[in-house]
């Protein structure tokens, strides 16, 4: 299965990891070109390349055009800023285009207590994996 992998750029280490795990179980998983600015960044530089990714290289529209032929998306919704699950904005808006491109959306953790975005992520049916990797499918 062709699998985008998706969240915070925070977890961008992350996401390298569960990209590595998904391939050695047969998986053709990717992260975004983009993550390679972030390696081994702190958050306050990573918040810094992101904005310049997005505003100056078209970084949402680039992932929607590596999205194109996916068969699913996973959500790394790890803790952030004391949020329990973390889903911000832009992973949103990623959930958003998988849905509309009829893929699979898996999330590792269960749906975040987040009041903004709590009933569109129920709305879209992910398949919540409780980290268990096995349950993509």
């Amino acid at each position: 299965m062709k699998i985008g992998i998706i969240g915070s750029m925070q977890f961008t280490d992350k996401m390298l990891e569960v990209r590595n795990k998904l391939q050695e179980l047969g998986h053709d998983a990717f992260v975004t070109d983009f993550h390679r600015a972030m390696v081994g960044k702190n958050d306050e530089e990573i918040e810094k390349i992101k904005l310049h990714q997005k505003y100056n290289m078209d970084a949402i529209r680039e992932f929607w055009n590596a999205m194109q032929g996916a068969d699913a998306v996973l959500v790394l919704n790890y803790d952030k800023n004391g949020i329990p699950n973390y889903v911000g904005g832009n992973t949103l808006m990623e959930i958003g285009f998988a849905h509309v491109l009829n893929q699979k959306i898996f999330m590792l953790n269960s749906i975040p207590e987040m009041p903004y975005c709590k009933t569109e992520i129920k709305a879209v049916k992910p398949i919540i994996i409780d980290r268990d990797f096995s349950k993509i499918k």
